[in-house]
Formats: C-alpha cells, sequence, structure tokens
C-alpha cells in the first residue's frame, strides 16, 4: 500500500534533479524502462518511473546507469538487499520471526530462509544503498537505506528523499515504511528509523543530567522529531526520583498506559515550569543536539551507527554540510556500507564522536 503523499509530476522531478550534484541526461522514454523491467524482471513504482523519464542522473557510480550500465553491476544492485539479510543469517545469527523455526545447521537455515525470501517485495536501487520498493502503478513509498539487516527510513517518498538528501532540508510530515518484510526492521526489527524517537538508554544519575534531558528532548520537539510516550514518561520518572520537582512533572511520572496520549502535553508543561531556554533559531538548536547526540555516543547511550546516521541525517546535512562533522559521517556511511569488520568502525564512530568533543565548536 501506498502512503497518501502526492503524485510526482516530470515537472517536479526536473525540479528534484535540479538539486542533484549530477549530471542530469536525457531520461528515459517509457519503452526504455519497459525494456528494463522486462530484462530484469522487477517493476519501478510509479513516482521512480517519472523521476527516471524526466531524466538519468550520471557521473557518479552511485546512481545507477538504466540505460547503459553494466547489466551484471545492476543485477548485483538489484540482489544485494536479499543477499544482505542472508549474510547476516550466516554471520550474525539473524532470524525473521514469521519464518520456520531455524534449524540447526547454517547450510539448512540458509536454504530456509532463502525460499522465504524469495517472494519478498523487489527493493529497487535509487542511489546507492538507497532503496524504493518496486511497487508497479504505486507511489509514495519511503525510500530505504539497506545494508544487510540495517534498514534506515532515508526519505517519507522520493522527493522528501532528494530534498534530505542533497539539501538536508524537508517539510515533509514523517512516514513509515509501508512495503512488507522490510517494514520490520524499520518499525520493529534491528534497523534504526532517523525520524522516529532517538534511541537513547537513559543515563541520568543526578538532577541536573535529568534536567539537562528534559531538555535535549525539548530540544528535538522543536525542530519537529518525535517521542513516544514510555520515553517522556519515563525521562519524567527518572528526573523526580532524582529529586527535580514541578507540577506537572509528578502528573508526567505518574501517567499510566490508559492516559499515554496526554505525555506530549504534560512534558510541553514540565519544560515551561523548569524555565528551559532555548536558542532562538533551528541552527543553534541543531549544534546543541548534535553536541548532545555526541555525548550519548561516547558515553554508550546511543549505538554509534544510530547516532551517526541521526547526526548525519538532522545535523550534517540541515546544517549545509559542516566539513568539521564530515568524517564522522563518512565513518558512518563505510559503516553501512559494509567496506570494513563492523566492530572496527563502530569504535571508530565513537572516536571521531569524543575527538569533535574535544575541539571548540
Amino acid at each position: 500500500m501506498s502512503s497518501s503523499s502526492g503524485r510526482l509530476t516530470p515537472e517536479a522531478a526536473r525540479g528534484l534533479q535540479g538539486l542533484l550534484r549530477a549530471e542530469i541526461g536525457p531520461g528515459l522514454s517509457e519503452r526504455e524502462l519497459d525494456a528494463v523491467e522486462a530484462r530484469f524482471g522487477f517493476s519501478f513504482s510509479a513516482d521512480h518511473r517519472v523521476f527516471l523519464g524526466a531524466g538519468l542522473p550520471r557521473g557518479s557510480s552511485r546512481w545507477p546507469d538504466w540505460r547503459d550500465g553494466d547489466p551484471e553491476d545492476l543485477a548485483g544492485r538489484l540482489a544485494s538487499p536479499v543477499h544482505g539479510v542472508l549474510f547476516d543469517v550466516e554471520h550474525n545469527g539473524f532470524w525473521h520471526p514469521y519464518w520456520p523455526s531455524r534449524p540447526a545447521g547454517t547450510p539448512e537455515a540458509l536454504r530456509v530462509a532463502g525460499s522465504a525470501l524469495e517472494g519478498v517485495p523487489q527493493l529497487v536501487p535509487v542511489y546507492g544503498h538507497r532503496y524504493l520498493p518496486g511497487t508497479a502503478g504505486e507511489h509514495g513509498h519511503p525510500v530505504l537505506s539497506v545494508h544487510q539487516t540495517d534498514v534506515i527510513l532515508y526519505g517519507n517518498d522520493l522527493a522528501d528523499y532528494v530534498r534530505r538528501e542533497f539539501t538536508g532540508r524537508s517539510d515533509s510530515p514523517h512516514a513509515h515504511a509501508t512495503v512488507g518484510f522490510w517494514s520490520y526492521f524499520v518499525e520493529g526489527g534491528p534497523g534504526i528509523d532517523v525520524t522516529a524517537p532517538t534511541p537513547f538508554t537513559p543515563y541520568a544519575v543526578t538532577a541536573q543530567e535529568a534536567v539537562e534531558c528534559i531538555r535535549m528532548l525539548g530540544a528535538e520537539r522543536l525542530i519537529g522529531r518525535r517521542h513516544h510516550p514510555e520515553q517522556l514518561i519515563e525521562t519524567g520518572l527518572t528526573a523526580l526520583v532524582l529529586g527535580v520537582e514541578t507540577e506537572s512533572l509528578v502528573l508526567l511520572a505518574g501517567l499510566s498506559r490508559a492516559e499515554h496520549e496526554r505525555a506530549d502535553a504534560l512534558f510541553g508543561l514540565v519544560v515551561g515550569e523548569l524555565g528551559l531556554e532555548f536558542p532562538g533559531d533551528a541552527d543553534g538548536l541543531r549544534r546543541e543536539l548534535v553536541h548532545w547526540w555526541l555525548r550519548l555516543i561516547v558515553n554508550g547511550s546511543l549505538a554509534p551507527a544510530a547516532g551517526g546516521d541521526l547526526i548525519t541525517y538532522e545535523g550534517w546535512r540541515a546544517l549545509g554540510r559542516p566539513p568539521r562533522l564530515g568524517a564522522l559521517v563518512e565513518r558512518t556511511d563505510a559503516f553501512h556500507e559494509g567496506a570494513a569488520p563492523r566492530g572496527p568502525l563502530a569504535e571508530s564512530i565513537v572516536e571521531e564522536a569524543a575527538r569533535l568533543l574535544r575541539r571548540p565548536a
């Protein structure tokens, strides 16, 4: 099922391509698009067809060349998401909860997983390891960043993705993955949705740290990030236990599951009652948040790759790609590209975060 966003028009597609740092060649004709689909056995989604019909980005190996590209390379890109899942089945113990029970032996487990994966929706490469579901006639699906079972929502639809990836700006509402199997990783599995609540482990052991956490969640709200009610309630309860007191904090900390819809409003009241102040501009807010996210990475409260994705998505791109954050972004991207073992790459993200914290902003 597609999302409710509007259909992409050729005019809008050409406008999006004007944002790219790439040469734009002649668009693919309907006949060419049909031939690609027939040759490789998949379907472009409706908005992907319109985008490629408006112009074909080229000049970088990260853009698939559907007209003159190496057929083996294109086939490999199309197969990569499924091959990545199988890699994690073999080497990292992954097993989808809806598959039959995992066999004891690895070869048999790969056979069962491979059979289960034969029917999953095809993902079609857009740019690098960013993919759109290949859903014929449908539009508005989110763009996913896919490396093995790290699946990250990278844009609410194709237009939103291009703006986010290449300008760091977007005013689209939050979306969820909308295609079977792959949605599991974004919405319930081990992947990271960078538009979802920051997945950090509570760290406060003093009242000052508890207030800081409330303030930074308040800053996230101001740039449009959302939070689970449980996250706000837990933050309030921690602050209350550590001696922070306001009228609304007591109410927030005491909410029952049936009262979760009140959490956001009560949290806003807590921020006001504590007299917390924030920078008056969005860039100032984001710089403070980047500093906080770096600290969470270093103190172990935020997984390195998740923190790197968050800083890339909400910091580096939105702040105009400051060179200061470039090394962290590169290490995060290398983690997802699988260019080297993940353990050392995760450690390198932590090291870079620590280095950035030692440097003046």
